[in-house]
């Protein structure tokens, strides 16, 4: 008898994820919130390492784990969010007159911490819900993360419409309330403890991934395509959230289908036992492509570690920074915040989706192109792209910014495997924390070259800089720092390559 709760449960962790990256949409406030509080772009860029900061404490989350159950730790990481998102937007909306700038930093933290308990509920619940296939189904999952920014924009369009694009304490608001409201909606569906099990699986996943992308089509034609740009009309925002909406329609199109079928067949003995060789013939070769167990110990007097951990680093770090800084970004060269910033969520959205779909092929093809090897291959273009973006043109801005999006987007998400493939899955919460410990570190790092850059072109009286050489420096230093990652990466590869035998399916 088929369970609809597994899928349900799917569809909350991707209603979860694609309002869950709060931080995704700071480009698009950040200008006002500087004004507001009166600092140097320095300054504001000390409280994006503020949010990522936060997910330093995400270990927080897995203790809570330990002695709450699910639904209660994703109440509470919301309700954190809630509270930090929601004092910040009093404040941007001078409902509350003052905040010094080390609570404006104390409220990004909390508002970053958020961030790690909702999606280690997400990844929890997709371990015990596709307990064979969860590396597909978090990598699937967290793809809608990368269109998050996208979906903020839409909601904001669709509830001031375009005619009001300068009230951007509505992006503060629905940080705040949105990622609440949907963990309620979703509460009750993850009381359920049944798994997905029987032959819908791969339907209702082949389901998931095509309205995935068409979800992510809709987005990049939305927000390149003159003919919807210049739409006034909310109805092109209004069809976007109610494709990621539609998700929901899979479950019960899976119970249709399979009430259908069990009406007109009657599974045999042999039937039954053939699906249970496979599947005990799938686990066995999870345990034989299981390699070496790395502890922290062993992890950090890994050569290879530090390899992987400079690439991150420089390729899918070095994206979240230049994702921070869009909203000065935008504003010197005299374009839209939101446009610069939907583009660079649109499209990192399909570079999620795509490192995706890769390892739901990897799972089944016998020759497939290593996780080490596409990392390798993505980092070629982001670092290129950053020396496009020296041509003072607002064309190769805009590519440029595709091409860092969905690069970043691929990256991020094919590090889950990556951890796991080389270091093993025993210690992966510590040792893959370990990894995006960077973050905080990159952020703070590549955002001073950038905050230090600005400030020296736009003055210290309006601290505002307008005009291409703006970012010119900046983006000769990234392309460097990016081609050094670049470098690594394949290095790297050639390594592991080397010590690391590929999975592979025996022959049926």
């Amino acid at each position: 008898m088929m369970s609809i709760y597994p899928w349900l449960t799917l569809v909350a962790i991707i209603w979860l994820q694609a309002v869950n990256g709060t931080n995704t949409t700071f480009p698009a406030y950040s200008s006002a919130l500087k004004s507001r509080l009166g600092i140097s772009q320095l300054n504001l860029n000390n409280l994006a390492v503020a949010s990522d900061l936060g997910k330093v404490f995400g270990w927080c989350s897995g203790i809570a784990l330990n002695h709450l159950p699910l639904w209660l730790v994703l109440i509470v990481g919301a309700a954190i969010g809630a509270f930090g998102y929601g004092v910040q937007f009093l404040f941007l909306t001078t409902k509350i007159s003052t905040v010094e700038y080390w609570q404006a930093f104390l409220l990004c933290v909390i508002s970053g911490k958020s961030i790690c308990w909702i999606n280690t509920v997400c990844y929890v619940a997709a371990m015990q819900k596709f307990p064979n296939e969860h590396g597909i189904v978090i990598s699937l999952t967290t793809s809608y993360s990368g269109i998050s920014a996208k979906v903020y924009i839409a909601m904001a369009e669709v509830i001031l419409g375009k005619t009001n694009p300068n009230n951007k304490s509505i992006y503060l608001l629905q940080n705040s309330l949105v990622p609440l409201a949907v963990a309620i909606i979703v509460l009750p569906v993850l009381h359920d403890t049944k798994s997905v099990v029987g032959g819908e699986k791969k339907v209702g996943l082949s389901s998931m991934f095509f309205m995935a992308g068409l979800t992510g089509a809709y987005a990049i034609l939305t927000t390149t395509v003159p003919e919807f740009i210049t739409i006034k009309q909310r109805m092109p925002m209004a069809i976007l959230l109610g494709m990621i909406m539609s998700t929901c329609l899979v479950p019960l199109l899976l119970k249709a289908r399979f009430n259908i079928v069990s009406k007109n067949k009657v599974t045999t003995i042999h039937e039954v036992t053939k699906r249970t060789v496979e599947e005990a013939r799938e686990e066995g070769e999870m345990e034989e492509g299981k390699g070496r167990e790395y502890g922290v110990w062993d992890l950090v007097r890994s050569l290879d570690f530090w390899l992987y951990f400079g690439v991150y680093g420089c390729g899918g770090t070095l994206g979240l920074v230049y994702a921070n800084n869009l909203g000065q970004i935008a504003q010197s060269r005299g374009m839209s915040e939101a446009a610069l910033v939907s583009i660079s969520s649109s499209f990192g959205f399909f570079g999620k989706l795509g490192s995706a779909l890769l390892s739901a092929l990897a799972s089944r093809r016998k020759h497939v192109v290593s996780n080490t090897a596409s990392l390798a291959m993505l980092m070629v273009p982001m670092a290129i792209s950053f020396f496009l973006l020296l041509i003072p043109s607002k064309i190769f801005l805009l590519a440029g910014t595709a091409i860092i999006g969905m690069s970043t987007g691929a990256i991020t998400s094919l590090a889950v495997s990556i951890t796991s493939e080389l270091f093993g899955f025993k210690h992966f919460a510590i040792n893959h924390n370990l990894l995006v410990a960077n973050i905080p570190i990159g952020s703070f790092l590549f955002g001073y070259i950038a905050a230090r850059i600005y400030d020296s072109k736009g003055g210290e009286v309006h601290r505002v800089c307008n005009g291409s050489w703006c970012f010119h420096q900046t983006f000769l230093i990234w392309g460097f720092i990016c081609a050094v990652g670049t470098v690594l990466s394949f290095v790297l590869y050639y390594r592991t390559s080397m010590s690391h035998k590929p999975l592979s399916r025996p022959d049926s």
